[in-house]
């Protein structure tokens, strides 16, 4: 029986090395590849073909919710399980909202890392347990999850917000895009047109209720 093929990603590299450790003990799991953010675990999808992917939810460049819902859509095979230090309700519906299949806190992912992965491999929905009795696991289908205003932006437009919260200036953001500076000036300028904001903090803020932007990881 050919292991559970697993993409990990995460920009702590402590944290990532930590997981992984535990990773290597399960028996018929193997980690395919790993990622410092959201982009690179987009590329090394492409390349190894992971049957599941452990995202943290607060990625820069390319966060975990844009991850998940990229990797939903480009691989609708992956199974995803998202990682985060964020408990509140707002933050587990983005994720199942972007299409995770399971939600762990950083602080219980060594005792239940191995649950979470068998329960997504086998088709269920997984979430810490510490959260379960506060958010009913027929809520969180992405059918049934709380929608967001960020759906309200396009793909570019959530990856420029993300980058303007990480104050990024417009010629750094056009050079992570491969775009030219009025191309983001112009993304910028919908942005407060379809979220009705009138400046850059009004964004950032937004970036931060929204789970976009977690103040940490």
């Amino acid at each position: 029986m050919s292991p559970l093929r697993i993409l990990l990603a995460d920009d702590h590299v402590l944290v990532r090395a930590g997981i992984r450790t535990l990773l290597a003990q399960l028996p018929s799991i193997a980690v395919v590849a790993e990622a410092n953010d959201g982009r690179e675990a987009l590329k090394l999808a492409t390349t190894h073909k992971p049957d599941l992917a452990v995202l943290d939810i607060a990625m820069p460049v390319l966060n975990g919710l844009e991850t998940a819902t990229r990797l939903r859509k480009q691989f609708p095979s992956i199974r995803i399980i998202m990682l985060s230090m964020h408990g509140n309700e707002e933050y587990v519906h983005q994720a199942f909202r972007a299409g995770a299949d399971g939600y762990l806190l950083k602080k219980s992912a060594v005792a239940e890392l191995e649950a979470a992965i068998r329960a997504v491999q086998s088709g269920k929905i997984y979430l810490s347990s510490v959260l379960a009795e506060r958010v009913p696991l027929k809520d969180l289908s992405p059918e049934q999850a709380a929608k967001s205003p960020l759906e309200r932006l396009t793909p570019r437009q959530r990856e420029i917000l993300q980058l303007i919260a990480e104050s990024r200036t417009t010629k750094e953001i056009a050079g992570e895009l491969g775009l030219s500076a009025k191309t983001v000036e112009f993304h910028r300028a919908e942005l407060m047109k379809r979220l009705n904001l009138r400046d850059i903090p009004a964004l950032v803020r937004f970036a931060l209720q929204s789970g976009l932007t977690p103040h940490d990881t």
